[in-house]
């Protein structure tokens, strides 16, 4: 664990570098227009595809991963002991970004970044948990909720046992945001990736 002033200066740090709304910033930067405006409003990857424009998409995707990784890999670096804090305050950022009246994303594609900066195993799982159960079912919501659960999972199934606590922190956060993918999977309407409804699904 790192000292008091260490894990304050990895958290807010962290949390910065996590509200930077890559999303909103791209598309606009694209001509796309303001992403909150359309689907589920949010400013994730998932609702950028919603623009139609895949390229886009998939530099939030990615982006949004990056800032995930690379907050954890510096709090390694330079606070040792405070990337588990790091991590919890980058998700967070990118869920609630204080520019953006703290409404955001719902963190998958970050907490993927956390978990490979973490531990590569980590990583690994999540991924594989993430792309498996997507082309598995097609519900992206699904395939986000399973990937933090099983990061979690993996950190105390492989040995990284200080990191579980705060990936199960993330996890139960990320969750709670897919509180009405939930409530639409329940009632069968969530939809599958490249369906024509109109309605939200998870959002990276």
């Amino acid at each position: 664990m790192g000292s008091p002033m260490e894990n304050l200066f990895a958290a807010i740090l962290s949390y910065l570098a996590g509200s930077i709304p890559f999303g909103l910033l791209l598309a606009k930067a694209a001509g796309l227009g303001d992403v909150r405006t359309i689907g589920s409003g949010n400013i994730g990857a998932t609702n950028v595809l919603r623009t139609g424009n895949k390229a886009v998409a998939a530099a939030t995707l990615l982006l949004d991963l990056a800032k995930g990784l690379v907050s954890v890999l510096l709090a390694k670096t330079f606070w040792p002991g405070s990337e588990g804090i790091a991590a919890v305050a980058v998700v967070i950022g990118h869920c609630f970004p204080v520019w953006l009246g703290f409404k955001g994303g719902k963190g998958v594609a970050t907490n993927a970044g956390v978990s490979f900066g973490l531990a590569w195993p980590i990583g690994l799982a999540y991924a594989l948990v993430w792309l498996g159960v997507l082309a598995l079912g097609r519900i992206s919501s699904v395939a986000g909720m399973s990937a933090v659960v099983a990061a979690a999972i993996a950190a105390a199934i492989l040995g990284f046992t200080g990191y579980v606590f705060p990936l199960a922190i993330i996890a139960a956060l990320i969750i709670w945001l897919h509180r009405a993918n939930i409530r639409r999977l329940i009632r069968g309407e969530e939809p599958r990736v490249g369906s024509s409804k109109s309605k939200a699904d998870a959002e990276a």
